[in-house]
């Protein structure tokens, strides 16, 4: 069924349909537009949203209970799912809202080219009824005025006074109307002819293939129609999946928050490390007060021998200034930040220094591997002067090794303060010295170029400072509860094979085949540390001593 056979005579209503085909069209257009804009405002909500709610922070600002990391997982799925509303608005308006309306210019235009090409065969048939008609009434108006010359010519034939000249005349007159009659009967026949030729080509022909030119334009524009429904959906479809990951993101989330890992978080940020206070003991004021026999208030038995109360049972001051924990902190406690920590409760202190030997260790690392670095390129230069002067790398070389110098009297420091701080939380006696519960010493330490030879008058540099770790410690308001008696273990010994002067702070006065027992070993910086019989402890050059170790390095052999 065509619309040019069924609907020959209906080009009006054709035309009326076609322009509301693109109405629709555009109406549709319109209502992708806002949709996506309504997406774009969607995801930009919940872009503002996250960010709202997740703003920058430090790396001390980090979350560590498991229900804000898992809050803070769950911005990020919902940041990922604004992002896949953002895709669906993208793809909507370049898959779907483009391309209605590039097709609907191209609507536009077509439909206007068939409806002129319509209206100019109209015209052209309009224009050839119009020439038959003039011929039919030019037809007609000759056959009149032949009629009227052979009624003029009849009543002057019968006439018998009209002259012969008149009569003749008449004839004449009729002749040329009868033959103008004829011509323009000919003429009206051509025309006529022609017009039924035309008028079978406009319906049979010209309007049939304008018509179905117009019915095809009009299945293609629902057919167009169709398939931006199917794309309107199929956008949408495609973000489903990734939708349904961000979602399985957030249930995963609130899978991994745990209350007891939550709660040992609590315990360790806040532990003090403190014991919790003991009993109060009775102070009997009442002792001097004399009292006679016939008193039946009931006393507090003396003394006996008159010895006075222990003084260690007493609430002392040092004792009064703990109560904190549970009360107000005294002024001690909201002194300005000190660089050993000590201003911390003894857990909290040792989560410092361990973080700030971390830090430096890691420092300490970027600076050896410059050291190796300008090496390497040194020796790159001395071999193959062309590509540069040694020397002008001296000055970066010696400014590195003076601040791995620096590092290494840090973490030293740091090590002896966080040694001091696990005596006092240590419950036992044979804890493993500082540079073995400090999984995060510097790796890699080596010694620095021409440090020391196996001559041993040769001169050498200076060992990293290492003070004592009992002669680094300074007593506090905690000193009257904590012991700090604890010595490193002997995990060897070795034997001195040259004198060592040991001048330099943190360094041991050794003799040539003095023995010494180890207590820690050489971290690679070319320094051991050891022990005399006599307690005293320092750092000796390693390659100056022949070392033995234990089979069981881990505390098996006991301090003589």
């Amino acid at each position: 069924m065509t619309w040019g056979t069924e609907l020959w005579d209906q080009f009006e209503n054709l035309d009326k349909h076609t322009q509301w085909g693109i109405d629709f069209l555009e109406r549709y257009s319109k209502f992708v537009k806002e949709r996506l804009e309504i997406e774009q405002t969607y995801a930009k909500q919940l872009r503002n949203l996250v960010k709202k709610y997740c703003p920058k922070r430090s790396k001390d600002d980090e979350p560590r209970f498991s229900s804000c990391v898992s809050f803070y997982s769950i911005l990020n799925e919902l940041n990922d799912y604004a992002g896949q509303r953002e895709v669906v608005a993208e793809e909507m308006g370049h898959k779907v809202y483009g391309e209605l309306m590039r097709y609907s210019q191209d609507l536009k235009s077509e439909r206007k080219q068939h409806l002129q090409e319509g209206r100019k065969a109209q015209q052209y048939l309009d224009q050839c009824w119009k020439q038959m008609d003039n011929s039919k009434k030019k037809f007609e108006r000759e056959c009149k005025e032949a009629e009227k010359s052979q009624i003029n010519y009849d009543r002057l034939d019968n006439d018998i006074n009209a002259t012969k000249s008149e009569v003749e005349k008449a004839k004449s007159q009729l002749y040329l109307r009868t033959h103008s009659a004829d011509e323009s009967k000919n003429e009206y026949a051509a025309q006529l002819q022609n017009f039924n030729g035309e008028q079978w080509k406009h319906f049979n022909v010209a309007i049939p293939q304008i018509f179905k030119n117009l019915q095809d334009m009009d299945e293609r524009r629902t057919v167009k129609l169709g398939e931006t429904y199917r794309s309107f959906a199929d956008v949408e479809r495609r973000v489903i999946p990734i939708i349904s990951k961000c979602l399985e993101g957030m249930v995963t989330a609130a899978k991994a928050v745990d209350q007891r890992k939550d709660s040992a978080i609590v315990v360790e940020s806040f532990k003090s490390g403190f014991e919790p206070p003991g009993d109060y003991p009775f102070e009997d004021y009442s002792q001097n007060l004399s009292r006679t026999g016939s008193d039946n208030t009931i006393s507090t038995p003396k003394n006996e021998g008159g010895v006075k109360p222990d003084p260690k049972h007493s609430i002392s001051k040092t004792a009064k200034n703990k109560l904190w924990l549970f009360g107000k902190k005294p002024k001690s406690a909201l002194a300005p930040s000190l660089e050993d920590f000590s201003h911390l409760p003894p857990e909290q202190r040792r989560k410092r220094l361990q973080a700030r030997i971390d830090e430096l260790s890691k420092e300490l690392q970027k600076e050896v591997d410059q050291r190796d670095a300008l090496n390497k390129m040194k020796d790159v230069y001395e071999k193959n002067p062309q590509m540069g002067d040694p020397q002008s790398l001296q000055p970066k070389i010696s400014e590195t090794m003076c601040n791995m110098e620096k590092l290494r009297s840090e973490i030293h420091k740091n090590e002896s303060w966080l040694s001091e701080v696990e005596g006092k939380v240590s419950t036992r006696g044979d804890r493993r010295p500082s540079a073995d519960v400090n999984h995060h010493a510097p790796h890699g330490r080596e010694s620095p170029e021409g440090s020391y030879t196996d001559v041993p008058n040769q001169e050498h540099r200076s060992p990293p400072h290492q003070p004592d770790p009992r002669q680094a410690h300074q007593p506090d308001e905690f000193d009257d509860e904590f012991d700090d008696d604890d010595q490193l273990p002997v995990i060897g010994h070795c034997k001195a094979l040259y004198s060592f002067n040991g001048q330099n702070e943190g360094t041991l006065l050794m003799k040539e085949n003095e023995v010494l027992y180890i207590i820690e070993e050489d971290k690679g910086d070319g320094w051991t540390r050891a022990r005399k019989q006599s307690g005293e402890e320092g750092y000796v050059p390693t390659s100056y001593v022949e070392i033995a170790m234990e089979k069981n390095s881990k505390g098996a052999v006991t301090y003589i």
